[in-house]
């Protein structure tokens, strides 16, 4: 058997397991100095950007009041792409996010899709307890991990050699495709603006700072943590100013 927390295993059949979700931050137009000549131009107007290069104490006073007091529209003048490679279930969850968000995705259409599929490593807790609105997840037992492995695996094995059967007898793609689980993994160009990733991250990741607490599937919430990581290199006052107000979006 082949074990999902390596880090992109091929079986014999071609058969491509991992439990990883990969983000690349492709093309960005993002800084702090974006938010503060978009806010200062309420009582500067086009003298706002002659101010950037003062006062950084009062600039990064100036975000930190912007994110507080949640005004929002400066955070929305900036841009990030990202490239993510996820299964589709996460794509599922991610395309609830519209407002300040554009997508697009491989298309099972127009291209034959490969034979990679996501497999939770140990590190993934597999049990839920509790009901509805009052749950939690707990460390599953290796024999269940072991199961996992081995269902999954032998499920998308058998999934993907249906889908080579449908090809080879000539049905088209987006027929075929059909068959296919929502494990397979899919790749996206996801753009965004700091505004809607922070709507995103409040919604999407659990951290001890968040004043609204967040109840994330742990494999969405590796996307945002990816994004968040080069968000941050790129506007730290911002991302240091959503997490010193509790992590609620402006």
């Amino acid at each position: 058997m082949t074990f999902a927390d390596d880090p992109q295993p091929s079986t014999p059949d071609g058969v491509t397991l991992q439990s990883d979700v990969t983000v690349e931050l492709v093309k960005s137009s993002a800084s702090d100095s974006d938010v503060l000549f978009a806010a200062r131009v309420s009582t500067l107007g086009e003298q706002s950007i002659g101010e950037l290069e003062k006062d950084p104490e009062r600039s990064k006073g100036l975000i930190n009041y912007l994110m507080r007091d949640r005004h929002g529209s400066p955070f929305e003048h900036n841009s990030l792409t990202f490239l993510v490679s996820a299964p589709i279930f996460v794509f599922r969850e991610f395309m609830r996010h519209r407002v300040g968000w554009s997508y697009n995705e491989e298309s099972g259409r127009y291209r034959e899709l490969q034979p990679v599929f996501y497999v939770p490593d140990a590190s993934r807790k597999l049990v839920q307890e509790g009901r509805p609105g009052k749950y939690v997840f707990v460390e599953g037992t290796e024999a269940q991990h072991e199961t996992v492995q081995d269902v999954l695996g032998d499920t998308y094995r058998q999934t993907y050699d249906a889908y080579q059967k449908l090809l080879a007898e000539g049905v088209a793609r987006e027929v075929a495709r059909a068959v296919l689980p929502v494990g397979l993994y899919s790749s996206m160009y996801a753009t965004c603006n700091a505004r809607s990733l922070m709507h995103f991250l409040g919604l999407r990741t659990q951290h001890e700072l968040a004043k609204v607490p967040s109840f994330p599937q742990r494999e969405i919430e590796m996307v945002g943590e990816r994004m968040e990581a080069e968000w941050a290199r790129l506007m730290p006052l911002t991302h240091a100013a959503f997490n010193a107000n509790g992590r609620v979006a402006p």
